[in-house]
């Protein structure tokens, strides 16, 4: 039984990531510790590059806002599944924030061996997904991780847009197939 947490880009509560997350988590609790971290719950400022958090008692950053509560939720996780809309052929700038505050010293205390990726986007263009799929493999091999697997869904734009889309029941499997 591993712990995964989906931390999740999008701001719509119930949007198509959110979909998306919902079936992968339906097929993950079967076996695991799922928690899902939506952008749309926290207030996680930007890193501002100062790098205090290498001097910093305990790696914390000086900005006082949730991402201490992000960086809880993360020492446990043995899995983290990156969720997130496309815009512009990247992650959202919210879910970027939170990536962008995993560059501290604190990292290093975490468990997390395997990561996934869920991205939907609004066009059918057959390399929209390119540039997160270039920084994922990056990720995966800088830290040394094992990649769960990818669901990647073109044709998405409006609310509810995904129902009975494959994507969804490729993500339950995905889902279902870790433990």
């Amino acid at each position: 039984m591993s712990n995964i947490v989906i931390l999740v880009g999008s701001m719509r509560k119930n949007g198509n990531t959110s979909r998306l997350v919902q079936s992968f988590s339906e097929g993950a609790k079967k076996n695991n510790n799922v928690e899902i971290i939506s952008v749309a719950d926290y207030d996680v400022n930007p890193c501002i590059g100062c790098n205090s958090c290498f001097t910093r008692e305990g790696n914390k950053c000086f900005q006082n806002d949730d991402m201490l509560q992000i960086y809880e939720k993360l020492k446990n996780a043995d899995i983290v599944v990156i969720a997130s809309p496309v815009y512009f052929y990247g992650i959202s700038a919210q879910l970027k924030a939170i990536v962008d505050r995993l560059h501290t010293p604190m990292r290093n205390t975490f468990h997390i061996k395997k990561l996934g990726l869920l991205l939907v986007g609004a066009a059918e263009l057959p390399n929209l997904f390119d540039p997160v799929i270039m920084q994922y493999q990056m990720v995966l091999d800088f830290f040394k991780l094992e990649s769960i697997g990818t669901v990647l869904v073109r044709g998405v734009k409006d609310i509810g847009d995904i129902e009975n889309n494959p994507a969804l029941k490729e993500a339950y499997e995905l889902g279902d197939s870790m433990y």
